[in-house]
């Protein structure tokens, strides 16, 4: 049971963690804090949080467990106040997509001050953003990725972890910057390709959208997604997502190639053998 906890940004995710917490119960006392209160009232009313500011010294008095869901540049920026301002022994989490410089610059000011700071990222977004869409099952069955170092507490660890599970997660363990490797594949990438899928439409004909299916529209679905959060995304991320689109180039030439070579046999079964690729991820 967790005795106060801080929720800071109240978006999908930070709603999404605040409403599964009041539904199952996991918290005594829940407070969100944001930028604007007009924006975080909802969850007052809705009955989702108990406690609502834009202060974050206030929110964070007295909480035995913070998640901060704040956009990832945000997040860094605000570390050392969220560190000035959190109580003794508390544990702290965030939920950004990218986990190298926001677990070093933890880890910095843990040697100032001890507190218990976990990395996590929840496998979980959404091209739609903010409290209006978050809702208690969107962690039920996904995957959250933690990323303890060797000064990671275990406690805390454990906490977190426990969290995310009682939250319906999977939970998965990386080193951080291993982990912006595996989620620029995974993630990162996908949602540039996406944006360059619309691009590619746009530089031959715009007059083309008129017939695009529910195929283009679901490859295409995470363009939809707030521009500036995956600007900071790519910006944190670009040595990794480099990485991607270079690995990624390779495999369009290669198909493109193939494609070229008129061998209808040779390229089936290349499809096939990345289908079956595909159909184990189920």
């Amino acid at each position: 049971m967790i005795e106060r906890l801080a929720v800071v940004g109240l978006g999908l995710l930070g709603g999404s963690v605040a409403k599964a917490a009041r539904v199952r119960g996991l918290a005594r006392s829940i407070v969100a804090v944001g930028r604007r209160l007009e924006t975080i009232e909802a969850a007052r009313h809705d009955g989702t949080v108990d406690e609502v500011t834009t202060d974050l010294a206030r929110g964070l008095r007295g909480a035995d467990f913070c998640l901060l869901a704040t956009p990832v540049t945000t997040l860094e920026r605000m570390l050392p106040a969220v560190w000035a301002a959190a109580a003794d022994g508390a544990v702290l989490t965030d939920v950004g997509s990218t986990k190298a410089s926001i677990v070093a610059a933890a880890d910095r000011l843990a040697r100032e001050r001890p507190l218990r700071f976990v990395g996590s990222h929840p496998m979980a977004g959404s091209e739609k953003t903010g409290y209006g869409v978050a809702r208690a099952g969107l962690f039920h069955g996904a995957t959250v990725v933690l990323t303890p170092t060797e000064r990671t507490d275990a406690g805390a660890l454990a906490r977190v972890a426990a969290l995310w599970e009682a939250l319906g997660a999977r939970i998965v363990r990386l080193e951080p910057a291993a982990h912006d490797r595996a989620v620029a594949a995974v993630s990162h990438l996908p949602h540039l390709v996406a944006d360059a899928l619309v691009d590619a439409v746009v530089r031959m004909d715009a007059g083309f959208f008129e017939v695009a299916g529910k195929g283009f529209r679901d490859t295409t679905r995470i363009a939809a997604g707030s521009p500036q959060m995956w600007r900071e995304i790519f910006h944190d991320n670009r040595a990794a997502l480099g990485e991607a689109l270079a690995a990624f180039r390779k495999s369009l030439d290669h198909l493109e190639a193939m494609v070229a070579m008129g061998d209808g046999d040779a390229l089936e079964r290349e499809l096939d053998r990345l289908k079956q690729v595909r159909d184990r991820l189920g």
